[in-house]
């Protein structure tokens, strides 16, 4: 060793500098918020991940049954598949927006206990003493929320309704948007947006599932030809079934099942077509203006209806209350006093024939029947 060499650079020890910092109220602040900040993004990274295999796998099921069919959208897809191919589209659908609503709630709430344990170590520790408290209170309060999740399981699980169906909740009808783990979203013939509790759902109508029936009422003169007129219509129908536009959408030939009603003013004779469920309204109308046409061809004129009687909704909607008829009261004769002549007259006859007392102005001259 050299007696004149100078000592070297002192060693830094990095860990110990950064721990040093991590003791200050700054550094403690700083590291919980890259904690955070990490937290935030593997979460962010893992629902990213998570939609992108749903939406994939349903992309893939909704491809494939469309390329199967031939087709290019979905409006085709109901038009020219099977029933079972269009069922599992929606049914598809659906469960994908289940699956992308459960895995943010579930992401969600892991993130919130991790940034909980990240700010205090320590309460997780003192929140497991009163979770049996929590707990039972959670019980009272969220009751209703569990009903809504495990009703609207309930309901994807059993296929009741699916994204693109035409329902009847009872709150709302009209055509399923979104099916979320609390509320499902319907949007009605007006564009109304109907939020409606799944627990609150006791009942689904739903008009979008296998087929749908298109059912005619037609009023006929009383003096028309039943059987020509039934004829007429069945020959209607049947040329339209078979017509190169509405042939997909008529699933069974046209019935016409007879006679409903006869009364005074007309007779209605039913007729029926069995068609696809997203061309019920379509089919209808067509229908309706072929029927109109071949009565105006026989010269027949519907019958005008004297009255109208609403039921259901329409008459609920319309009719504002019970208005009875108002009757004047029967009149009443009043009994009047007898007159001071018809008084002198009585006095006189008593006095003559000797007879008891002579009623007074304030006595009732009418006889009384006794007991």
């Amino acid at each position: 060793m050299r007696p004149f060499e100078e000592p070297g650079p002192e060693q830094v020890d990095i860990s110990v500098q950064i721990d040093a910092f991590q003791e200050t109220w700054y550094g403690q602040a700083l590291f919980n918020v890259i904690d955070i900040a990490i937290i935030v993004a593997v979460a962010l990274l893992i629902r990213w991940l998570l939609h992108f295999v749903i939406r994939r796998t349903v992309n893939q099921v909704v491809t494939g049954v469309k390329r199967k069919q031939d087709v290019s959208d979905t409006q085709a897809l109901n038009a020219a598949s099977p029933l079972a191919a269009v069922r599992v589209v929606q049914r598809t659908r659906t469960l994908g927006s289940v699956l992308k609503n459960i895995v943010n709630v579930t992401i969600g709430i892991l993130v919130v206990i991790l940034v909980v344990g990240t700010l205090w170590p320590d309460i997780l520790g003192s929140f497991t003493l009163l979770s049996a408290a929590i707990g039972a209170g959670l019980g009272f309060g969220a009751q209703n929320i569990v009903k809504d999740a495990l009703n609207g399981m309930f309901m994807v699980v059993e296929d009741q309704l699916g994204v693109g169906d035409i329902v009847d909740l009872g709150h709302a009808s009209g055509i399923v948007e979104e099916v979320r783990i609390r509320v499902t979203s319907v949007r009605d013939v007006n564009g109304t947006l109907w939020f409606v509790r799944n627990g609150e759902i006791t009942r689904v109508g739903n008009m979008s599932q296998g087929w749908a029936r298109v059912i005619i009422d037609l009023a006929v003169p009383y003096t028309a030809d039943v059987d020509e007129v039934e004829a007429a219509m069945l020959g209607t129908a049947n040329e339209m079934a078979r017509s190169g536009k509405w042939r997909s959408r008529v699933l069974e030939k046209p019935e016409v099942w007879g006679l409903e009603s006869v009364s005074a003013d007309a007779m209605v004779i039913r007729i029926v077509m069995k068609v696809r469920t997203s061309s019920k309204d379509d089919v209808a109308r067509e229908l309706r203006m072929r029927l109109k046409r071949t009565l105006d061809d026989m010269d027949l004129t519907l019958p005008s209806l004297s009255s109208v009687v609403l039921s259901g909704f329409d008459g609920v909607t319309r009719v504002k209350g019970a208005k009875p008829p108002k009757t004047e009261p029967s009149p009443v004769v009043e009994r009047k006093a007898p007159s001071k002549r018809l008084l002198r007259a009585m006095r006189a006859a008593n006095t003559v024939t000797g007879t008891g007392s002579v009623p007074t102005a304030t006595d009732d001259p009418t006889p009384k029947d006794t007991p």
